[in-house]
């Protein structure tokens, strides 16, 4: 038997965090350093140590992190494999913002910081992609489960690609964070569990 969520019922947190992520991948390459360049350079680099206005897209990693978590917990009720799967993605997103990337200009950083924020980008990928295919196992409707493998599948592609296509590595993973965190605000008030 299919059960509908009640999470459009209360307050939700992601919707505006994606809100402000759209906003702040597109304006705030402009106050960055001039290097930024928006195909090549990756939010993380807005983000990044001594980047001008950093703050704004670590705030935004956060209330994103945060916002999957709580959310995501409302929404999945009883499923705790995907719950604990949501909450390792959110807290990693969230780390990623206290770890910050290094710098794309040669100033001094913390190359250590640096590593700390590539583990955590790292799990923040795997564990979304873990999440995805996942919840092909509990939606209820076929369309719904075909979307969730699909959406793992096309993040894992977009993350290879990151690697193989570099200079455009900040469309990548602005695909990769507009298509994964549009989806889960989809599901998340418009799909039905198992």
């Amino acid at each position: 038997m299919n059960k509908k969520s009640n999470t459009t019922n209360v307050l939700q947190i992601l919707p505006f965090a994606y809100g402000l992520m759209l906003l702040v991948i597109v304006v705030l390459p402009f106050f960055s350093v001039p290097e930024y360049d928006i195909l090549k350079n990756t939010t993380s680099h807005l983000g990044a140590q001594s980047a001008p206005y950093a703050w704004v897209m670590n705030f935004t990693f956060i209330l994103l992190g945060l916002g999957a978590i709580i959310d995501g917990w409302r929404f999945l009720g009883k499923f705790w494999f995907h719950k604990i799967a949501i909450l390792v993605f959110g807290i990693s997103l969230m780390l990623c913002a206290f770890f910050q990337h290094a710098p794309i200009v040669k100033i001094p950083f913390d190359p250590f910081e640096d590593q700390l924020h590539s583990w955590f980008a790292t799990i923040t990928g795997f564990s979304f992609t873990v999440f995805a295919i996942s919840m092909s196992f509990i939606l209820g409707q076929r369309t719904a489960k075909a979307l969730a493998v699909l959406v793992g599948v096309l993040v894992t592609i977009l993350s290879m690609l990151m690697f193989e296509v570099e200079q455009y590595m900040g469309i990548w993973q602005r695909i990769i964070f507009i298509m994964s965190f549009g989806w889960m605000i989809y599901i998340f008030n418009k799909a039905e569990l198992q």
